[in-house]
């Protein structure tokens, strides 16, 4: 049954959300399963930490083609989450489990309906096969569908084979992308370079596959068939390595079609209410607009200035004769354009920096000559960088104060403008500043809930904030919306109120994954001292962990990154333990269900008594199955020549729920608190011996338990002693070892997971 819990966020934890809110859904849907939707918090932009947000990317047109078919195919640098198409593609994963990469993030930004939607087709038709697609609803996202695509897994570093043996489910893949398009009649699709990513597929290839499968697709469909045909498919992506992969490869595959065009100058835009605003590379003098906004100096001096001097060199000395006497209209002198090509130009007067109130003056300026041009019935203007250049403005500064004039001025704007930034071509720097200001305009002004120009001018990120980090005008109240099934829901609540209300400046995460870090991770940790915590890292009796010491807020936010870098270090070796099973058993995905039993079922009434003797209350009994787990287990009991299996317990954390079924058992989920037979995966007989093996400390305590029965190959066993990593040798030949190890009659300690099969996930909470 799902359950929604809202958490109120004031005061500290408020702070703490701001700082880490997307690192903090991460987790929440790592840890528990459990769906986050934070309302009300504006986050910091950019944190100084080691989840660091990236600024918006501004939609880009790279290039694109005209195929045979009629169909455009075109390559641009954008944000999935926030573009504007019929369709997205999502990069799935077989479970539809969004806790990662792109799929985590189209997630986040459509809201819980999307994960929800997920869960109820894998609920009701199981898992969606490698090169499978699925349409389903958009939820929150800028677009009518989105299409959830499962590309193939690779290893880390594939080899030539295992790439030639993932090409065809790539093509596959691509090819149910197309086929749902002609499905649903969409008009556009955004596809991003699936698998090219958290799975491990070589981007050159993946391109070349992607590419060639979108041309051969609509060749061949116009050619053989009247099916429907979209408008347009649109190759997207974020970062500036893939679009340009895909750049490169559309320019090789489609060079034959009936045309292939550079993008390179096409425009950055965003539409704000009435106000149309284009940011572009260009000269000023040669823009055609109703209006051409200049930067005079006080003397009126057009030589003074590279904007003014380029100008003057187009218009004619004619204008610097009428500047001279012209009246000046608040920081507005107009002048005629003479050899210009515009109507009018406007030549504003701004302080220098280091002058009072120059930023305001600034903003008032571009405010003044948006007023004018619609007092004057003009249709557009173009402004340059104002301020950037001997007025000492910084280039970020100057895109901030400009961006948030033109958002004012679109909150009254009364008929269309077409407003234009343009950027000198080779001054690279500012163009950057203006496209991230752009990026968080079109952030806001994309999203179906801002209908109005007044709540993007809060996207930028120091204007018309408050200090608590609330948007003002109507904001919903700050909190956090848990959705998932009640005991998620319950779990997340308690760890989050020890995270952001109880904290006593100390949090301690104990994770034997910490032992997977690495030089980047060991990095982002050195970056997190930096922010005034203290960071130790500690290794006790088989466990584990990190204590992060420092205030309350920063010893949260700091222990929510650590959880994020855990949380990335959990996937990264569940995909990769993926790949070696694939490669045991030659198959081409790993597949797995948990089935919940029905209560009134012998499978769930035969374990009740045995589960009561311990104080546990039985609430839900998971049945496991997984054909690859299953079938690496009988390959064990072969070669162990062990034909009967015990059945044993293993209690396990929340979090590891989902990978044991996944994956398999591995050592780092459940560190016994005393290691006594060896450093391997421990499993008791009993459920009582499970409770004392597995003991939680008070602190630390939760409300549930979860308990794992297995099928355990124990074999020929010897007992164990601290600190083994391998079965001790039979005799005196090193490579003859025993199977498993004990300590006593109830615990068994074997070293490979495979000699272990999950066969039920048990729920339970404390009388």
């Amino acid at each position: 049954m799902t359950s929604k819990l809202d958490i109120p966020l004031h005061g500290k934890s408020l702070n703490i959300v701001r700082q880490c809110g997307p690192a903090l859904g991460e987790v929440l849907q790592s840890k528990f399963g459990c769906v986050a939707t934070i309302d009300g918090v504006n986050f910091e932009r950019d944190p100084s930490s080691a989840q660091k947000t990236r600024p918006p990317v501004v939609p880009e047109r790279r290039c694109d083609a005209t195929l045979h078919g009629g169909v455009q195919v075109s390559v641009w640098k954008a944000d999935l989450t926030n573009f504007q198409v019929d369709a997205v593609v999502n990069a799935a994963n077989d479970r539809l489990q969004h806790y990662g990469g792109l799929a985590l993030a189209l997630s986040i930004a459509g809201g819980p309906q999307i994960q929800r939607e997920s869960d109820d087709y894998i609920n009701k038709r199981g898992e969606l096969k490698t090169g499978n697609a699925l349409v389903l609803d958009a939820g929150s996202l800028p677009c009518k569908k989105i299409i959830h695509a499962v590309g193939p897994y690779l290893s880390k570093h594939p080899s030539k084979s295992d790439v030639s043996g993932a090409e065809r489910l790539l093509e596959r893949a691509i090819v149910s992308i197309l086929d749902k398009v002609k499905e649903h009649r969409l008009q556009s699709v955004a596809i991003p370079a699936i698998s090219s990513g958290l799975f491990n597929y070589p981007l050159p290839e993946c391109a070349n596959t992607i590419v060639r499968t979108v041309k051969r697709y609509y060749e061949s469909s116009f050619s053989y068939s009247t099916g429907h045909l979209p408008k347009e498919i649109l190759l997207v992506n974020n970062d500036e390595p893939t679009v340009k992969e895909m750049e490169r490869t559309c320019r090789q595959l489609l060079a034959a079609s009936k045309s292939i065009s550079d993008a390179k100058t096409s425009t950055s835009t965003v539409q704000l209410g009435n106000v149309h605003l284009t940011l572009k590379r260009g000269k000023i003098e040669e823009q055609q607009t109703d209006v051409i906004v200049n930067t005079a100096s006080d003397d009126r001096n057009l030589s003074s200035g590279e904007i003014s001097k380029a100008l003057l060199q187009k218009a004619g000395k004619e204008m610097q004769q009428e500047i001279q006497n012209a009246p000046q209209k608040g920081h507005v002198i107009t002048t005629k354009p003479y050899r210009l090509p515009c109507k009018e130009v406007y030549h504003t007067r701004c302080t220098a920096k280091w002058s009072d109130g120059s930023r305001q003056i600034l903003f008032q300026s571009v405010l003044e000559c948006l007023w004018q041009a619609t007092a004057d019935g003009h249709k557009s203007i173009t402004f340059p960088a104002i301020g950037t250049g001997n007025l000492g403005f910084g280039k970020k500064e100057a895109a901030e104060i400009m961006s948030n004039a033109v958002a004012d001025f679109a909150q009254k704007a009364p008929k269309k403008m077409d407003v234009y930034f343009v950027i000198y071509p080779s001054d690279n720097d500012t163009f950057k500043a203006f496209e991230e200001q752009m990026g968080y305009l079109q952030k806001k002004a994309s999203h179906p809930s801002f209908t109005h120009a007044a709540d993007v001018i809060l996207s930028s990120p120091s204007a018309f904030e408050h200090r608590d980090g609330v948007r003002g005008g109507g904001a919903p109240t700050p909190q956090i919306s848990l959705n998932g099934s009640e005991e998620t829901t319950r779990e997340a609540d308690r760890w989050l109120s020890r995270l952001l209300f109880n904290s006593s400046g100390t949090v301690v995460i104990c994770n034997n994954f910490v032992q997977h870090f690495g030089e980047q991770e060991h990095l982002q940790l050195s970056r997190l001292t930096k922010q005034g915590v203290f960071i130790e890292e500690f290794f006790e009796k088989g466990c584990a962990g990190i204590n992060v010491i420092g205030s309350d807020e920063d010893a949260a936010v700091a222990g929510l990154q650590v959880e994020a870098m855990l949380c990335k270090i959990q996937r990264d070796f569940a995909t990769e333990e993926e790949c070696t099973m694939l490669h045991a058993v030659l198959s081409n995905n790993v597949s797995f269900e948990r089935k919940t039993v029905d209560n009134s079922s012998p499978e769930f009434s035969d374990r009740l008594s045995v589960f009561r003797k311990p104080g546990l209350r039985m609430l839900k009994v998971d049945r496991v199955e997984n054909p690859t787990l299953q079938t690496l287990f009988d390959l064990k009991k072969n070669q162990l020549r062990c034909s009967t299996p015990r059945k044993m317990f293993q209690r396990i954390p929340a979090q590891f729920c989902e990978m044991v079924s996944r994956i398999g058992f591995h050592a780092e989920y459940a560190p016994p608190d005393e290691p006594a037979c060896g450093e391997g995966i421990y499993f008791a007989s009993e459920i009582e011996k499970a409770m004392e093996v597995w003991k939680v400390q008070k602190e630390q305590k939760e409300e549930y338990v979860y308990l794992v029965e297995a099928e355990v190959l124990t074999g020929n066993s010897i007992p164990g002693t601290p600190g083994l990593i391998l079965p001790p040798a039979v005799g005196t030949e090193p490579h003859v070892v025993y199977d498993s190890v004990s300590g006593g009659p109830d615990i068994s300690v074997i070293f490979s997971g495979y000699q272990a099969l999950p066969k039920y996930i048990i729920t339970c909470r404390m009388w």
